[in-house]
């Protein structure tokens, strides 16, 4: 009895002193279903079973509910996992809603989804995700669409969690689901003059999740940015965004360096498809290896296990990285 307590001892610490090795998967977020040979790999080898696939988006265009860029299947587009269809809301689709505007809504995207899955043939999960960047305002009318979408669809329904609805639960309220995705980016806009990373700033990261472990719902999954862009600021201040451009973009002779990761433009000219000044600025914003591991590591002490979800499947963010790390 003595030797078997011991063992369970020791095996109690080795558990808790092992590295937690998390599953990983990733959003698709084009408006076209199609893998090129760095994708089908990357999602190949993830760990879960599951592609978690943006089916559509929906806004409310003069007064009135309108599905935008809905996604199209490429004849080639192949893969052994389940597809979790994603629905992109915007909050102001939640603005003076009705009752009967809410059941009508969680009955017409039901319907788009499922008429997209017979008309490509699909394997899906269980699941509806729905992303929104609800606010206080609207969050009784955001949550009642997802008890309605629930209802109507027979499906698990989950969604995405900002960094502001953890820290101001209070005002915007505990979604009615049983699982969310907390996003572990966008922590400020790209849009504004600031030195900080946009896309991922660690210490606004920890400062709004400081008390993540008093989040009412504990089924929390991951969802990590591994994508990159230039900010292209003009002559007057504004700012525009190239997506996917990294530091080695930013090697040509009509560029002069002004930082480690910016450029003056020395001549006018296309570049990435856009047609720029002399004096244009453009800093390009990246995920380092260490800012993932820095938030992997802060999270592990906050939730107690968790999927990653790396936004987003694209040959150009998914070549150089090693999804086995954590």
């Amino acid at each position: 009895m003595k030797a078997l307590r011991l063992l369970l001892f020791f095996l109690l610490i080795i558990s808790c002193t092992e590295k937690e090795n998390h599953p990983y998967t990733f959003y698709y977020w084009k408006t076209q279903l199609s893998l090129d040979v760095e994708e089908k790999k990357a999602l190949d080898e993830a760990s879960t079973p599951y592609l978690y696939t943006r089916f559509f988006d929906v806004d409310k265009v003069a007064g009135k509910f309108q599905p935008v860029a809905v996604i199209s299947k490429d004849q080639s587009f192949r893969t052994d996992k389940l597809i979790v269809p994603t629905i992109f809301i915007t909050n102001q689709t939640f603005l003076r809603i009705s009752k009967e505007e809410i059941r009508f809504l969680a009955q017409n995207v039901h319907q788009l989804i499922q008429k997209k899955i017979e008309e490509y043939g699909l394997k899906v999960n269980d699941e509806i995700q729905i992303d929104c960047d609800w606010t206080g305002g609207t969050r009784d009318d955001y949550f009642q669409f997802l008890k309605e979408l629930k209802r109507i669809s027979g499906k698990e329904i989950t969604c995405t969690l900002r960094l502001h609805q953890v820290k101001d639960k209070n005002l915007t309220g505990i979604p009615p689901v049983e699982k969310v995705y907390l996003m572990c980016y966008s922590t400020s806009s790209p849009l504004e003059t600031s030195d900080k990373n946009s896309i991922l700033d660690v210490n606004i990261l920890k400062s709004y999740l400081s008390r993540l472990e008093d989040y009412p719902i504990k089924k929390i999954e991951v969802a990590l940015p591994i994508y990159s862009w230039g900010i292209v600021t003009n002559h007057l201040g504004k700012h525009k965004l190239i997506n996917a451009l990294s530091r080695k973009d930013l090697e040509n002779p009509a560029f002069k360096q002004i930082a480690e990761n910016e450029v003056v433009i020395m001549k006018d000219g296309f570049y990435f498809g856009n047609y720029l000044n002399k004096g244009f600025t453009i800093k390009v914003e990246e995920i380092t290896e260490n800012q993932l591991k820095d938030v992997v590591g802060f999270l592990n002490k906050k939730i107690p296990h968790f999927t990653i979800i790396y936004y987003q499947l694209d040959s150009k963010f998914v070549m150089t990285r090693n999804f086995e790390k954590w």
